[in-house]
């Protein structure tokens, strides 16, 4: 995708987001636990914020929360903390440098990208939180979605990070799972220090021990666990459960328990970092989304 697309997916997300949380900021937000609405809209204007300012310093801060006006409330922390990015994005070319947490990508263009797919998940979020129905993922953004979560997060935290995992993939006898939507399909190999990610965007998966398929808002929905609860799954599962619950531990421990080894603090600030991670480790597949 174009950052000129991401931008406009951007807006009109955040442009959804904003209009459906007035008045239900005390609604419970069944997406991320013991969050209500307010807690989600100080969460995406913290993290709008603590980008904004790590594109105007060249480095990730690492204070956090960001400084912020504690007079505001959710929503006008939101509303200036949108402007405020919108801003650094509109000042700096794409290409610039600007730190970020992933290796291989250290441009504004990286953080251009990650805030349009953080809004679409946590625009969901508020969907859900405030009765709403989901309002429509564009394809493109869905596709673009589905493969960061497992190359940028997972295949990279692997990666860099494979002490975090050496418990969930050490006895591993390998693996393979096919995620399939349209006009794109992956396939994810597990094994002892292993997750690798073949395919992407026009590619075909091959056989797999186990197959996750079904339209691309559906397979990103699915991905981040935000299907609508109480709802039938919009996804369809074949195949070997152990296979696919290796997968999905992946997913839980690259979106949540990495950023402890990312220069030593963690981005607490991204994520919902702290007892709901362990939890969910311990328990169903929850994955939250970082920044």
């Amino acid at each position: 995708m174009e950052n000129s697309r991401f931008l406009e997916c951007l807006e009109s997300d955040f442009r959804r987001l904003r209009g459906v949380v007035p008045g239900h900021l005390e609604a419970r937000v069944p997406t991320c636990p013991d969050w209500t609405v307010d807690d989600l809209t100080w969460h995406v204007g913290m993290v709008y914020l603590h980008k904004a300012r790590a594109i105007r310093e060249g480095a990730e801060p690492e204070e956090w929360p960001p400084p912020f006006d504690d007079s505001y409330s959710a929503l006008d922390l939101i509303d200036q903390a949108y402007g405020e990015m919108l801003a650094e994005f509109a000042a700096h070319d794409p290409g610039e440098h600007s730190k970020t947490w992933y290796g291989p990508d250290q441009t504004v263009g990286f953080w251009i990208r990650r805030m349009a797919q953080e809004t679409v998940i946590h625009r969901v979020d508020a969907e859900l939180g405030v009765g709403q129905p989901v309002a429509p993922i564009p394809d493109d953004l869905a596709i673009d979605g589905i493969d960061e979560v497992l190359r940028v997060f997972v295949e990279f935290s692997v990666r860099e990070w494979s002490d975090y995992f050496a418990e969930t993939l050490a006895g591993s006898p390998g693996r393979t799972v096919a995620i399939e939507t349209d006009g794109a399909a992956w396939r994810v190999a597990t094994g002892p220090g292993k997750f690798t990610v073949e395919g992407g965007a026009g590619a075909g998966s091959g056989p797999a021990d186990a197959t996750v398929s079904g339209s691309p808002a559906a397979v990103l929905r699915w991905a981040w666990n935000r299907e609508t609860p109480g709802e039938p799954s919009g996804v369809t599962i074949t195949g070997d459960q152990e296979a696919l619950a290796e997968y999905q531990r992946c997913v839980v421990i690259a979106t949540q328990l990495q950023p402890a080894a990312h220069h030593g603090r963690g981005r607490a600030e991204d994520s919902l970092w702290g007892h709901r991670a362990e939890q969910a480790l311990k328990g169903d597949f929850h994955v939250f989304a970082p920044g």
